[in-house]
């Protein structure tokens, strides 16, 4: 029925009557029909009109047969039509109602204009545009202008898309067809106009610029209802301004085409319509995409064997859309209707091949299972090449299986391939679009991308005129290329819209008027119209080539995250929505299995060791399996990408470690502690260890560059031959190993052809590093500094206008890829990800698109490109994720297509090192001090107890600063860093606390100076001789018999070696004192301190403590970082106290045995050697029979009398032999430690005591007698030496402390009776050796010793027996006795004054010197803990303290509490320490400051003098003569010029002192205070609290203080972050909007943007609060426990820190707090709506604790608790989910396995569950801790640690995405 018109037959009106006939009774087939013919649908006529520009008519859109339904919706259209009112067809996405419009408009023949809406419309794309035609604007009518004018219809699609306030431009025109025009004219409405035209000629009303809008003017608008759908509701006015119908998908019947898929199609409409229903939209399932269902039934028809499961996933795919409820939902319906048959039906498993068969088409063969199926696809113009012919392409069965089906769908329609980042989308679409010959034109889309972009941009013509110029999408649609739309996933909804009608219709209408259409409408239109090519692109109307195909690439929704692009876009949004799924079919790549991906990276690394490549893809593949997002996140850090590139390094360089290579992937320097925890457990479990350390401090890294070869480390290369020698960075840069060694990882990435990128804090010298790389390699920089206003355009080029003439510039990106150099890209975490995301193409495919239309491409090619130079390569600088910087996530956006590199602050030593460069007059003292107090700072910013993490760059500054003005003090200058924080009270302590730590004086003054005072000693006196007995009992020397015997050895047991960080505080911070430093055991609270030595091993002191209950051993050395300790309960079996008290004495061996230790206990006399390096015992055993006297050690705690123990002797321990004696026994016994034997001696006296005066003399004490012996010569003197030195007095000691010159063998030994005693001559003299002795006022054994003091009640009663340490130490080289006295035997009325009350304190140190005749008594503090055991205690020590000496000038001592303390007590040391100390506080001489301008007074300065000295001394001011003048020149004076030297004549300068100043009057501060106090009880009395209550509120509260005020300020900026302002385009005033540069030349006024709030996109769900639950433990257990470790009180901090903290962020985090005990686990604490207010109720929580722990139940719910808390937070609607459970891990009391606990934990991965472990018995937390998976479990030893670690909990995983 077709005939072809010709113009005749246009003009003769044909009087036909042509009728819809009805065929089937449920189709209508359509006539062909001509201008001047009627329409009647049923029963409504329409009279049709001939068009007026034909091509504008919508052709092919009615196809032969019209269905029912639609031809009812085209009646309701007419009938409106023919009523003159606009219509808005409402219905679900989809193509359905733009075709329904168009089916009517080419079956009245009318004209249409069709316009895409978009969020970036605006009132110019609607009206008028104005354009420059040689120099003068234009204004060119637009859409909605023409269509009016013309006559035409306007179709208005996707009005929920337009921003809000756009469309009311149009509400005049749809009521009245009224419209005022930029350009001065005004649209009537034809009624009116024909009425003014009676009374009015045409050239009058057009001299009134009167135009009259065509009564046949329509408008048809297209939209979603927006409730349901995403989008801006409908303006009120302009909703009513249209008629609407509803317009759903076809009925069932009028889809199924086939017959023979009858019954698979009718499943298949089933489950659509299931999916589209109301209860399903309930469910939260997006609407199935009905209009796909047709291209599915295609590719069922050629693929009858394809399963429809396989199908539906094509179509719907709900794996990636939904969580798990949705799969439930929709796998549940599936199986309603049979339709899950995946199983059954196999997938096509490759592509064989493919062949060209006619143009742009291709025939391929796919085989599937045994059968082989050809079919025909659209194909590229290039030849196709056969499958896997590709060597890059290595092909796994999953990738060709994907690329198959790919095949059959991209026989009917466009496919998206979602798959996560770095898993091969971009290498399987490029594969794709090979094997069909396609180009590619990749497009990468960022966030703010516009409409605009996506088709055509503005730009100049030489001449000044403005043009369009098509995007790179509108070329590929034209020449038939294969788009890719790389990050589908990233651009706003409303900008794709644009899109939907070239993927659904490929109909396109671009901003110049230009229509593309769908290639046969073309060739119709053609036809039809009798056109040529190029009479229709005078017209502008251009076809649309038919191998044209869009294939998109996007990540994976992310299943439950917000719809809106709002801040979290790193966390990726639900992008997937029911529009995007009527576009495409969807394919999911999905991760590689594992024998896949090694294939893969066996083909393209040969070389890769494969043990590596193993282990690599162990650890990969396993936290990808896990469910937990931390793994989850760390795995896409180990993408396929990443992994490749890890082992392209390693088949380079085989022998580096994969733990370096997977800790530079995920950057754990900066993860959260959690997911470093959890890295190192996976890192663990999959074996893979760091290589050896020490072997990377050996090797010296230096740089060298030798005949044009750079060698860094290990690693060289050529140096380059640059063409801009300025360019190369030039800096000043000092070498240390750890950033040689960060040079030499980078340089090994860049020879690889990587491109870096180096993440680290502020200050650690990324710059630097990068300077000095470039300079070293001599390579040229192009440098780029990003910010937040930082655009795509500003990124690539800057456009600018000359002479009317937009003109671009280069930016250095596009210098450094056109000249090869190197661009250094700073600061890149501070511009917007989705701007810096454009950098992806350009690293991965060497591919960018500029905005003036020029093109960065890899490989020369076609006109206007830049080709990519080789040499090109990019480093960027980002600091690290997270708080404090909080910039944007560049790492997590982009982090895997860089080589990542951490750059930390430099290790102590390399810092060191390159501080002393820095300033090399500096102290090393000074500078060790800095280096180890700013490590703790850095390493307390890295817990998050500080948030700003101190750096390189302050230290540097500082030294610098001590190197120019050497006088300053230390203590001035840091604050030149700590002044920022100097507001902030807890900062400032914990700061303060660190620098005292460290002995950095910080807020000392140069007076706070406290040493003890001297109290003189008495004269020294001659007090008598010792001789030796030659007569009498001479025959006694014969009988002392010897024997030798080996020992027995037996053991060795090999016991665990602990390490514990040493926290040693440096104690001269505030004040200077005796005391240097101090630390604290890590022991617990009944244990009792027995025995300390200290011996000296390789040029370090290293201390040993032992304990004996229980026996345990602590060893350390005096500057290091940690103790080690040994704990030896199981060698001496714990028993009833009281019954058996061991005691135990230490001898640290000498040279050869380095490092071991002998003890011995006395009362059993057992000797143990231990190995503290390797934890080996052994036990010695001395008496060959070893027979131990059980019988009467059973009970000789009955009998009064003490029985004496064993004794060791261990002057020599350091020679290796040792001597064991019994108390009143009467052998000794020497032991050879090297030799393994013992020498025993059986003397005929009872021994007291036995001191070795020498290595072969040795003085013996009789027991009862007190006669001494030397070997075996008695000799007489009846006191007994407390301390006998074993080595002589140098001898100017000796000569100073008897004031006279004298040389001579000698001792000094000390006792109770005298201060110090000094035997001359003895032991090696034989004549009378003569005694001096400084004595004292009293015997010290006379004063009792009773305790004074706090010990007095615990001690309770006499002291059973003498104790067993005398606490006296004898310092040769400072002539010095040392020795610890109790408070009570101290003359304190001489040390203090009278009205001083003395400290309390552990004890006095006594130190008699007897150099300068003085003695001190210095105050030793009381220590935190003592031990219960008191009376075992009084056997020890008689004072709390026990005593070593310290090398030369100094002692250790030790008291009952394991606290450690140094001490300086020599004097010359003192003085030494003094003067340094005092620089570092630096001299604040008393003087004003004095300002003073110099001006050249012409008098050159004459030859310096000491000038004249005045007789009367006046005060003299300048005048070049008098000597101690002020302000002179050339004499000597103050402050001048050149004089000689400063005299000060001593005048007075009158000046309040600086402290004077400062202070602020006293009844200012009591004012204050009072102030202060009364607001408190206000307060108070608000909330009706009492004082006492207020009081136990704080005991809670202070002590989480910092936490508190840490977590409040990473909220805060949490929350300022997220209410960053965004840009606002389209404004009338701002900054000038670059985009828009043009349309600003045109004259336009909305080009500038501004920042300000974005609102949030309507119909976007509302940002949810995130959900946490704290479950505490309060059972009976916590309540008994909470005496030994406070565990009760911990939680209840923890409790108090989680309420203070999210006290007012309510609506950003629901928090409420439960309860778990025997008594149930739901008690309530706090209830999510009722979180309590003020302090009054936060402590009726902590009692309500408190009680319910005293009075539940025992028994234990933590599992059913976590397990209930778990569920039900899942049920609630939030943002994420967090379960806290505190506990104390006495699981397995009640038989609860933890491998149940870990399941419950992990049972809902939505919910993230943490437990806290209290302290527990034994090491039972940290077994459980093993068992629960990594960062998700805790132990608390310490309570204290609990609020720190629930702060990480927070810091880490809420907190990092808010």
């Amino acid at each position: 029925s077709q005939k072809p018109m010709t113009a005749g037959e246009l003009n003769i009106p044909n009087k036909r009557k042509r009728t819809l006939q009805l065929e089937r009774p449920d189709c209508v087939l359509v006539p062909h029909l001509s201008a001047g013919d009627t329409v009647t649908i049923g029963e409504i006529t329409y009279k049709l009109k001939t068009p007026q520009n034909p091509e504008l008519v919508p052709v092919k859109h009615i196809s032969g047969t019209v269905p029912q339904t639609v031809a009812q919706h085209l009646r309701w259209i007419m009938q409106k039509d023919l009523l003159g009112q606009d219509v808005f067809l409402i219905g679900p996405p989809g193509p359905l109602r733009r075709s329904i419009a168009m089916q009517y408009l080419e079956l009245t023949k009318r004209e249409v204009e069709y316009v895409a809406l978009s969020r970036d419309t605006t009132e110019t794309d609607l009206k008028q545009r104005r354009e420059i035609r040689s120099g003068t604007a234009f204004y060119i009518d637009q859409c909605a202008v023409r269509a009016a004018t013309q006559g035409r219809v306007l179709v208005l699609e996707g009005l929920e898309k337009a921003e809000r306030n756009v469309l009311p431009v149009l509400n005049n025109l749809l009521e009245n067809r009224e419209m005022q025009l930029e350009d001065g004219r005004f649209l009537m409405s034809a009624e009116r106009y024909d009425k003014l035209l009676q009374e009015h000629t045409k050239e009058e009303l057009d001299s009134w610029k009167i135009v009259r809008v065509s009564e046949d003017f329509r408008v048809i608008a297209l939209g979603l209802p927006v409730p349901k759908y995403k989008g801006n509701p409908l303006d009120p006015p302009l909703r009513s301004r249209f008629q609407a119908r509803d317009i759903y998908y076809l009925p069932f019947k009028y889809c199924s085409s086939s017959c023979f898929l009858y019954i698979r199609v009718s499943q298949l409409l089933s489950l659509a319509t299931t999916l589209c229903s109301q209860e399903s939209s309930n469910l939260g399932l997006p609407d199935f995409p009905v209009d796909n269902l047709l291209a599915a039934l295609h590719v069922l028809n050629t693929f009858p064997m394809l399963s429809s499961q396989q199908l539906i996933q094509r179509l719907y795919p709900y794996n990636s859309i939904m969580g798990k409820d949705g799969h439930a939902a929709v796998e549940g319906v599936l199986s309603r209707f049979e339709l899950l048959d995946g199983r059954r039906h196999p997938a096509p498993s490759a592509v064989l091949h493919v062949s060209k068969s006619a143009e742009g088409r291709a025939d391929v063969t796919l085989r599937v299972v045994d059968k082989d199926v050809t079919f025909q696809v659209p194909a590229g113009n290039k030849e196709p090449r056969p499958p896997n012919t590709n060597p890059n392409f290595i092909c796994s069965p999953s990738h060709s299986q994907l690329t198959a089906e790919m095949m059959q769908s991209h026989m009917v329609k466009d496919i998206c391939l979602i798959g996560a980042k770095g898993c091969g989308k971009s290498v399987i679409a490029r594969e794709f679009a090979e094997m069909l010959g396609y180009s590619i034109e990749p497009v990468m889309l960022y966030q703010d991308m516009t409409a605009r972009d996506l088709l055509q941009q503005r730009y100049t013509l030489p001449n000044g005129d403005t043009a369009w110029r098509p995007s790179p999408l509108v070329t590929a649609a034209i020449e038939g290329k294969l788009l890719l739309l790389d990050g589908i996933h990233r651009v706003n909804l409303g900008t794709l819209a644009v899109l939907s009608r070239l993927l659904h219709d490929r109909e396109l209408d671009l901003y110049d008027g230009t229509k593309l259409l769908r290639w046969d409408r073309y060739q119709t239109l053609k036809e039809e119209l009798q056109l040529s090519d190029q009479q229709l692109q005078e017209r502008s109307i251009f076809p649309i080539h038919p191998s044209f195909r869009v294939l998109a690439l996007a990540e994976p929704p992310v299943v439950g995250a917000s719809t809106t692009n709002s801040s979290s876009s790193s966390r990726g949004q639900q992008w997937l929505g029911p529009e995007l799924l009527t576009m495409f079919l969807y394919h999911s790549g999905s991760p590689l299995a594992k024998a896949e991906e090694m294939g893969l990276i066996q083909g393209l690394t040969p070389s890769v060791p494969a043990e590596a490549a193993e282990h690599l893809l162990h650890l990969a593949h396993m936290l990808r399996k896990t469910n937990d997002p931390t793994a989850q996140s760390l795995a896409s850090s180990l993408s396929t990408r990443q992994l490749l590139r890890i082992c392209r390094r390693l088949s380079q360089y085989p022998e580096e470690s994969i733990m370096h290579a997977v800790n530079k992937a995920c950057l754990s320097r900066f993860l959260p502690s959690l997911a470093r925890a959890s890295l190192e457990k996976s890192l663990a479990d999959c074996s893979i260890q760091d290589a050896p350390g020490p072997a990377e401090h050996t090797r010296d890294y230096s740089c060298a560059v030798k005949d044009g070869v750079l060698t860094i480390g290990n690693v060289s290369t050529q140096v380059y031959k640059p063409n801009e020698k300025m360019k190369v960075p030039d800096v000043l840069f000092y070498d240390n190993p750890q950033h040689m060694m960060v040079m030499e990882d980078m340089l090994k990435d860049f020879l690889l052809g990587e491109h870096l990128l180096l993440v680290g804090n502020q200050g650690v010298g990324k710059n630097k590093i990068v300077d000095r790389f470039l300079h070293l390699l001599n390579r040229p920089r192009e440098y780029l500094q990003l910010h937040r206003d930082t655009t795509v355009q500003t990124l690539t080029l800057q456009p600018s206008v000359r002479d009317g003439i937009i003109i671009y510039e280069d930016s250095p990106l596009v210098k450094a890829v056109k000249l090869g150099h190197i661009l250094v890209i700073d600061e890149a975490d501070k511009a917007p990800t989705n701007v810096t995301c454009i950098l992806k193409t350009l690293v991965e495919s060497g591919e960018m698109i500029l905005a003036d239309g020029r093109r960065i491409i890899s490989a020369k090619g076609r006109p206007n490109t830049i080709v990519m130079h080789p040499d090109f390569r990019m480093i960027v600088l980002a600091n690290r994720p997270g708080f404090p910087f909080l910039g944007n996530d560049f790492f997590g956006a982009l982090g895997d297509i860089f080589s990542c590199h951490a750059v930390d602050n430099p290790k102590p030593q390399a810092e060191l090192a390159m501080l002393k460069q820095y300033g090399p007059d500096v102290p090393d003292a000074i500078l060790q001090k800095l280096v180890a107090a700013f490590g703790e700072l850095r390493s307390m910013a890295d817990q998050g107890t500080i948030t700003y993490p101190y750096s390189t760059r302050e230290v540097v500054n500082i030294v610098k600063h001590l190197q120019k003005f050497p006088g300053e003090g230390l203590a001035n200058v840091v604050r030149n860093v700590f002044d920022f924080d100097s507001y902030n009270k807890d900062t400032r302590e914990v700061l303060i606390e660190a620098l005292h730590k460290h002995g950095i004086p910080i807020g000392a003054k140069p007076s706070s100076v406290t040493l003890a005072k001297e109290l003189p000693l008495p004269e020294v006196k001659m007090t008598g001789y010792w001789t030796i007995n030659q007569g009498g009992n001479a025959r006694r020397k014969l009988l002392c018999p010897t024997e030798t015997h080996p020992i027995d050895i037996k053991g060795p047991v090999f016991l665990r070696v602990q390490g514990y960080p040493c926290n040693r505080q440096e104690s001269r911070a505030l004040s200077f004192s005796e005391e240097k430093a101090h630390w604290q055991l890590p022991m617990n609270e009944v244990n009792i301190i027995c025995d300390e030595h200290l011996t000296h091993i390789k040029s370090s002191d290293v201390l040993y403590v032992a304990t004996c209950n229980p026996v345990s051993l602590y060893s350390m050395k005096e500057g290091g970082e940690t103790i080690r300790s040994m704990e030896l309960y199981d060698v001496f079996p714990r028993t009833i106290s009281g019954v058996w008290q061991p005691f135990v004495t230490i001898a640290p061996l000498g040279s050869p045995l380095d490092g071991q230790v002998v003890l011995h206990e006395e009362q059993s006399n057992t000797v143990l050697h231990l190995d503290m390096e390797t934890g080996a015992v052994r036990r010695l055993m001395l008496s060959p029979d070893g027979d131990q006297p059980s019988t009467r050690a059973s009970n000789w705690w009955n009998s009064k009398e003490q029985q004496g123990g064993h004794k060791m002797c261990r002057d020599f321990a350091h020679k290796n032999w040792l001597l064991f004696y019994k108390q009143d026994g009467n052998q000794l016994e020497v032991l050879d430690v090297l030799e393994g034997r013992v020498h025993s001696i059986s003397l005929l006296i009872n021994l007291k005591s036995v001191f070795l005066v020498a290595e072969d003399r040795w003085l013996l004490l009789e027991s009862n007698t007190n006669k001494k012996f030397l070997l075996t010569k008695p000799i007489t003197e009846m006191s007994v030496p407390q301390m006998l030195s074993s080595e002589q007095l140098p001898n100017e000691n000796l000569s100073a402390a008897l004031d006279q010159k004298i040389v001579s063998p000698n001792r000094i030994l000390a006792d109770t009776g005298s201060f110090a005693r000094i035997v001359v001559g003895f032991p090696d003299l034989m004549s009378p050796n003569e005694v001096y002795s400084f004595k004292r006022p009293v015997d010290l054994s006379v004063l009792k010793s009773s305790d004074s003091g706090a010990h007095m009640f615990l001690r309770g009663g006499l002291r059973s027996s003498p104790a067993k340490q005398d606490n006296c130490v004898g310092l040769l080289v400072a002539n010095q006795v040392v020795r610890a006295l109790p408070p009570s035997k101290v003359p304190l009325k001489e040390v203090y004054p009278k009205d001083v009350t003395p400290p309390m304190t552990a004890a006095y140190l006594e130190v008699t010197d007897l150099n300068s005749k003085k003695v001190k008594y210095i105050p030793v503090p009381r220590s935190r803990t003592v031990s219960p055991y008191t009376s075992w205690l009084s056997k020890v020590s008689e004072s709390d303290v026990l005593i070593a000496a310290l090398g030369s000038g100094g002692v250790v001592t030790v008291d009952m509490g394991g606290y450690v303390r140094l001490w300086e007590t020599g004097l010359d040391n003192l003085q030494r320490s003094l003067m340094e100390w005092r620089n570092m506080i630096g001299a604040e001489d008393g003087r004003p400051v004095q300002i003073t301008i110099q001006r050249d007074s012409g008098q050159d300065v004459t030859a310096p003098k000491h000038g004249k000295v005045d007789p009367s001394n006046a005060p003299h001011i300048g005048g070049n003569q008098w000597a101690g003048g002020t302000g002179g020149r050339d004499t000597a004076g103050l402050g001048g010029k050149g004089g000689p030297y400063r005299l000060d004549a001593g005048h007075k300068v009158y000046q309040v002192s600086q402290a004077e100043k400062d202070a602020v009057p006293e009844e200012v501060h009591r004012a204050a205070r009072e102030m202060a106090e009364k607001a408190f009880k206000e307060r108070l009395k608000e909330i009706d609290m009492s004082e006492y209550d207020a009081a136990t509120y704080e005991r809670f509260s202070n002590s989480v203080r910092r936490q508190v005020q840490s977590l409040r300020i990473i909220l805060d900026s949490l929350q300022a972050k997220g209410k960053e302002r965004q840009w606002l385009k389209n404004q009338a005033l701002g900054e000038l909007d670059d985009a828009k540069i043009i349309d600003g030349l045109t004259g336009e006024k909305a080009i500038y943007k501004r920042r300000g709030e974005l609102d949030p996109e309507l119909g976007s769900p509302q940002q949810k609060p995130k959900r946490l639950r704290v479950l505490a433990d309060v059972s009976g257990s916590m309540y008994r426990f909470n005496g030994v470790d406070g565990r009760l009180e911990r939680s209840m901090e923890a409790v108090c820190m989680v309420m203070e903290a999210l006290e007012n962020y309510e609506h950003k985090i629901k928090y409420d707090i439960v309860g778990h005990s025997g008594d149930g686990y739901d008690i309530e604490l706090v209830r999510a709506d009722q979180v309590p207010k003020n302090n009054k109720q936060r402590l009726k929580v902590l009692k309500t604790m408190y009680a319910h722990a005293q009075f539940c139940m025992s028994g234990d719910y933590t599992l059913e608790g976590t397990g209930a808390s778990v569920k039900e937070l899942a049920k609630e609607e939030a943002d994420e989910h967090f379960v806290v459970v505190l506990s104390d891990a006495n699981l397995e009391r009640y038989g609860i396995r933890p491998e149940r606990f870990a399941q419950v934990l992990t049972s809902d991965p939505q919910v993230n569950a943490f437990a806290i472990f209290i302290g527990s018995l034994g090491d039972q937390a940290e077994r459980l801790q093993r068992t629960l998976p990594a960062g998700r479990s805790f132990v608390a030893m310490d309570t204290k640690q609990i609020p720190q670690i629930l702060q990480q909990i927070f810091t880490s995983t809420m907190l990092s995405s808010a």
